[in-house]
């Protein structure tokens, strides 16, 4: 996962907004979006190589998404993988700003990481209130809980301006003004522009890459956009989840799936 935007509480009808895209290698295997095992809780794509996941959603709400902090000097290839991160906290049982911070002792082991998660929705079965928070293992800081806003997160920290960050903000932000269309975002995140020169960020990797990376759809050799994941969580408690992923072989061609299933005993004001 390596571009977010992210609506909190800032939408009359739909308290949460998520667009993202997952770049990664070709070589790396993965499954498209689908419910995960018999229990069907847990829903978003697989990384076959480590059993992760970058971006899912289960069903009381609880959304979880991971991007890597790139610092390509930083990285041991022994460590754990970070998809695992994602994948626990959607099966953890506390109030998901209790489980960041009771996962931060272990989180120094992983490679850098930002780690956005949240329960989208009050939920009456247990008592939890509609809460987003940020960690990533690469500051000293506590795990930040979100004020309602409009959020970016590429391979830096949250809302580090980098180009594909601030540009792709800025059409989030507009489009979320005029309504809620996931063709729409889908489109914004096929974005292939590359940002001049003179705004690459240096984040230790050969300016070639730079260039290809500060595009919002990223096609590089060997390397690129794999999938674009929307997901919208309404009011009411109707959660929709859009995955276009991206042939390997051909980039060009695509395949979308699309899930929507209601949030188990939410609590509706007024009801």
């Amino acid at each position: 996962m390596c571009l977010a935007v992210i609506a909190w509480h800032c939408h009359p009808d739909y308290p949460l907004v998520v667009v993202a895209n997952r770049d990664e290698f070709y070589a790396r295997r993965a499954r498209p979006a689908a419910w995960w095992g018999q229990s069907v809780a847990l829903l978003g794509g697989r990384d076959e190589e480590a059993g992760g996941a970058w971006f899912a959603v289960n069903r009381r709400g609880r959304f979880a998404m991971i991007t890597n902090v790139r610092a390509p000097t930083e990285r041991n290839p022994h460590a754990p993988s970070r998809g695992s991160l994602v994948v626990a906290c959607l099966q953890a049982r506390e109030p998901v700003g209790v489980w960041m911070h009771n996962t931060r002792e272990r989180a120094r082991q992983f490679n850098g990481f930002n780690l956005v998660a949240g329960d989208a929705l009050a939920l009456r079965d247990c008592g939890w209130l509609p809460e987003l928070f940020y960690y990533t293992n690469r500051l000293d800081d506590p795990p930040r809980r979100l004020a309602p806003g409009i959020y970016g997160l590429s391979n830096a920290f949250l809302d580090t301006p980098w180009p594909k960050v601030t540009r792709t903000v800025a059409r989030f932000a507009c489009q979320l003004a005029q309504r809620v269309d996931i063709d729409a975002f889908l489109q914004m995140m096929a974005d292939r522009t590359v940002a001049r020169d003179r705004e690459l960020p240096a984040t230790g990797v050969p300016l070639e890459w730079e260039r290809a990376l500060s595009a919002v759809m990223i096609r590089a050799n060997g390397y690129g956009t794999r999938a674009t994941t929307v997901l919208t969580v309404r009011a009411d408690g109707l959660v929709t989840f859009v995955e276009r992923s991206f042939d390997t072989e051909d980039p060009q061609r695509h395949t979308d799936r699309r899930f929507e299933f209601m949030v188990d005993c939410v609590h509706v004001t007024g009801r």
